[in-house]
């Protein structure tokens, strides 16, 4: 992405408390930094596109609300999973000693990395709000590896623009752009509170993206892939959610 000075800061500011008269005027700032969203078309395609790309131009950096420990939620609510495949069964059966995440695309060394290999790379934290888009959240603590370093242990390659990532369970992906897969309380996550991730949210591995709606944190992960178009993942409007009705970008 190209640096984004103070001036084009502004302007995103003026661009973004413009209402619908902005999205004509957002137009040709979104499309010069390329801050288009995979799910741009149709009715809605206008408003999501001002929607992120507001968002992007004045909160890259910013980090999602961190809290006390005092206030982690003593019945955290896990979402309904589904019941878990043969494979799945397996692999809890060997404590997920088993479990990979495979790791290419547009990388330099495409790699594969068990839980044990993730634990020994630099480790990350935070105690964040999960946000539902159906009304319920919950504050925990969310121990990994940022994924951040894993980008860097493979080479992610500079014309790189989104980080696809895959559950175990099928047909349930997701992907975020390089500001977040960047990001530093963005999170590969092992453990939870005081230990390892529980099954019921997302152990041995998911991928925690605290400054998006709960959707974006998929459970179970076992893949990622750097890429710099999404074409030909899924029907192209960059992850499942969208395909079900959902925005791409959820940002909170």
């Amino acid at each position: 992405m190209i640096p984004i000075s103070r001036r084009k800061l502004i302007t995103g500011g003026l661009v973004a408390t413009a209402g619908i008269a902005g999205v004509a005027a957002a137009g040709p700032l979104v499309r010069r930094y390329g801050l288009i969203p995979p799910d741009c078309r149709g009715a809605y395609g206008a408003g999501e596109t001002l929607t992120y790309g507001a968002q992007r131009l004045l909160t890259t950096n910013a980090t999602a609300r961190e809290f006390p420990r005092s206030m982690i939620s003593k019945v955290p609510f896990a979402n309904e999973i589904a019941p878990p495949s043969e494979g799945f069964k397996k692999l809890a059966a060997g404590g997920f000693a088993d479990w990979k995440l495979q790791v290419d695309g547009m990388v330099a060394r495409p790699t594969t990395f068990s839980v044990s290999d993730l634990k020994r790379m630099p480790m990350g934290s935070h105690i964040t709000e999960v946000s539902c888009e159906e009304g319920w959240s919950y504050i925990a603590e969310w121990i990994g590896t940022p994924l951040h370093e894993v980008l860097h242990e493979v080479g992610v390659l500079p014309q790189a623009r989104y980080i696809v990532y895959r559950s175990i369970e099928k047909d349930w992906w997701e992907s975020v752009d390089m500001a977040d897969a960047m990001h530093a309380q963005t999170l590969l996550t092992y453990a939870m509170n005081d230990g390892d991730l529980p099954v019921k949210f997302g152990g041995p591995l998911r991928l925690r993206v605290p400054r998006q709606l709960g959707y974006k944190s998929v459970k179970f992960v076992v893949s990622l892939t750097a890429t710099d178009s999404m074409k030909g993942f899924g029907k192209g409007l960059g992850s499942a959610s969208p395909e079900a009705g959902y925005a791409w970008y959820a940002g909170i």
